[in-house]
């Protein structure tokens, strides 16, 4: 589903992001990605979802060898991903429902299927009583829930999450991560950046740490 081979991410003449790092992630794997501040997990996350070309080295998702990908074909990749990203990116002009429905829009399903998809994860997210609301009007938390809503609502293939329940109490940090491996166990692969360790102590969960730009750990908990 995901492989790197002797990833080398740049930037300038010698700042190296990312060295050397080499691993496979498999279809349906729930996978955390750990490490201080700086350590290449925002490279990372933008190397697999093709937002920025790697320096060396080779990059597969989902079959796909990105340095061989045409620049048309990029978004028909990235709507088989869903991102959950730290600054939310929800538009503010559309209310938590539309938010959530874009993606099912975007890819032509039809009304009644986006209806039933977007209510049933509200409620599963625990949202369906802000459904009309607009993201300014909403808590941080609240708006992290959006954003997870929106991530999964297209069924994608690979979920990316940037510190996914950063502004959410424990017990409802747990609802979102039972949401996941609910959709792990039907074929997706997460990888999700954390520093909640309360999350990764006996999840049974593969953890990739980096530091430095260097894959220090891959072990399996």
């Amino acid at each position: 589903m995901i492989d790197f081979k002797h990833v080398y991410k740049t930037y300038g003449s010698d700042r190296h992001s990312l060295r050397d790092i080499n691993f496979s992630i498999q279809k349906g794997e729930f996978v955390f990605l750990i490490g201080p501040s700086g350590a290449g997990k925002t490279s990372l996350f933008k190397l697999i979802s093709a937002y920025e070309p790697l320096s060396s080295g080779e990059v597969s998702v989902m079959g796909h060898n990105l340095a061989q990908v045409k620049r048309g074909q990029i978004p028909f990749l990235r709507r088989k991903i869903g991102f959950v990203l730290q600054n939310y990116k929800l538009l503010k002009t559309k209310t938590v429902f539309q938010n959530v429905e874009l993606p099912l829009i975007i890819l032509g399903v039809d009304k009644a299927t986006r209806e039933k998809k977007v209510q049933d994860l509200l409620q599963r997210v625990g949202l369906e009583s802000v459904q009309h609301q607009y993201p300014d009007f909403l808590s941080g938390g609240e708006q992290q829930r959006v954003a997870i809503a929106r991530a999964l609502v297209h069924d994608p293939m690979i979920v990316i999450a940037d510190e996914p329940t950063g502004n959410l109490d424990p017990d409802l940090s747990n609802v979102i991560m039972k949401l996941f491996f609910d959709f792990s166990k039907n074929g997706a692969t997460f990888i999700i950046a954390t520093h909640d360790y309360r999350l990764i102590n006996h999840s049974g969960c593969r953890v990739l740490k980096l530091d430095k730009g260097q894959l220090v750990g891959d072990v399996l908990l």
